[in-house]
């Protein structure tokens, strides 16, 4: 009897998930697409206001050189300024982080967009930076921080379904059918987070090439990639981002798809 009252308190869980996650669709303005999402975009802007600190602080607070720091802003402002970005509702702010160390670059909901020292001095051109911070506005008006947020909530419904359905005290044994259940949802989640990173990319070369930048600085920027991470960090299976070199092929993909009579002369590199 016990073991069918956990089967229906699973399969209940398991469906008031599913159909939470599905009823909660909205459509995206800026891509068009029809997205689940549980959050407004007000409150996507607040939740990435208030962890902007906390988030700087983990990279060592912003960087003291202001020159550096403002013409990061600079670049920023001028791909929002000059394209759909600058119609949304997000409040675009750009950061430098002083972690000299760590190559990265992020972006929170709502428009608050980090990248570290780190990468920036690894960059060479303003078309290089350029391409990393259309790449983090893209995730902001692609509304991938709302999309994981619901995901995860779906995801954690399952599991924990699946855990109540296979987990019996008595027998320590079936821990591992939670376990599993556990790392399927983790797959899951990663997967999205590399769909997510190659839908940047795409929106990118939009950004940068509308704002006058050579969206081809993009590649550049995928070889600085991987070249700091050592050409590999592992099967891209088990990587959160997609593999560098195989985000080229899709870059160079939607620059042919965005220009198909060629990138136009006089783009700034």
């Amino acid at each position: 009897m016990r073991g069918v009252i956990k089967f229906i308190v699973a399969l209940l869980l398991a469906a008031v998930s599913l159909v939470t996650y599905w009823c909660n669709t909205q459509e995206n303005e800026f891509t068009g697409e029809s997205q689940h999402v549980d959050m407004t975009v007000d409150q996507e802007i607040a939740l990435g206001l208030q962890a902007a600190p906390q988030m700087a602080e983990q990279y060592g607070g912003l960087h003291a050189d202001r020159e550096a720091a403002q013409s990061v802003k600079a670049i920023g402002q001028k791909l929002v300024q000059n394209t759909k970005a600058g119609t949304t509702p997000y409040t675009f702010d750009f950061h430098l982080l002083a972690d000299e160390q760590t190559v990265n670059a992020f972006a929170l909901p709502g428009g608050q967009i980090f990248i570290t020292a780190g990468l920036l001095k690894r960059l060479s051109s303003e078309g290089q930076l350029a391409g990393v911070l259309a790449h983090e506005i893209g995730h902001v008006v692609a509304r991938h921080s709302a999309q994981q947020l619901a995901k995860a909530k779906l995801t954690q419904g399952l599991t924990g379904a699946a855990a109540i359905a296979t987990y019996d005290p008595e027998n320590p044994a079936s821990r591992g059918g939670a376990v599993a259940a556990a790392m399927v949802g983790k797959l899951l989640t990663m997967r999205y987070g590399r769909d997510d990173e190659l839908e940047s990319d795409k929106l990118a070369v939009q950004l940068t090439g509308a704002s006058g930048y050579d969206p081809r600085a993009m590649i550049e920027v995928m070889r600085i990639l991987e070249q700091a991470s050592g050409g590999a960090g592992g099967p891209e299976f088990m990587q959160t981002h997609p593999n560098p070199g195989n985000r080229i092929a899709e870059i160079e993909r939607a620059i042919q798809e965005t220009y198909p009579n060629g990138v136009p002369e006089g783009l700034q590199q």
